[in-house]
C-alpha cells in the first residue's frame, strides 16, 4: 500500500477516473451497437452525429486512441451511407 498522502490521493483519483471512463466507453459501445443494428436510413442519419461525437470525446480523453475513433467513425459512415 502507498505510504505518501499524494500517492493515496492519486490512487483515489485513478479509481474514480477508471469508473468514469468505463461508463463513457460502455455507453458509446451501446450506441454503436444500436446504430449498426438499425435498418432505417432516417434513424441512422439522426444517430450517426451523436455516436461520432461520443467517439471524438473518448479519443480526446484518451480512453481510446484517436485512430481507433477515426476508424470506427469511417466504418459507421460507410454503413449509414449504404442503407436504402
Amino acid at each position: 500500500m502507498a505510504n505518501h498522502k499524494s500517492a493515496l490521493k492519486r490512487i483515489r483519483q485513478s479509481a474514480a477516473r477508471r469508473l468514469r471512463n468505463r461508463y463513457y466507453a460502455k455507453t458509446t459501445r451501446n450506441a454503436i451497437k444500436k446504430l449498426r443494428t438499425t435498418t432505417d436510413k432516417q434513424e441512422a442519419v439522426e444517430l450517426y452525429p451523436r455516436v461520432s461525437s461520443m467517439l471524438d470525446r473518448l479519443a480526446k480523453r484518451n480512453v481510446i486512441h484517436k485512430n481507433n475513433a477515426a476508424n470506427k467513425k469511417s466504418k459507421l459512415a460507410r454503413y449509414v451511407n449504404s442503407l436504402q
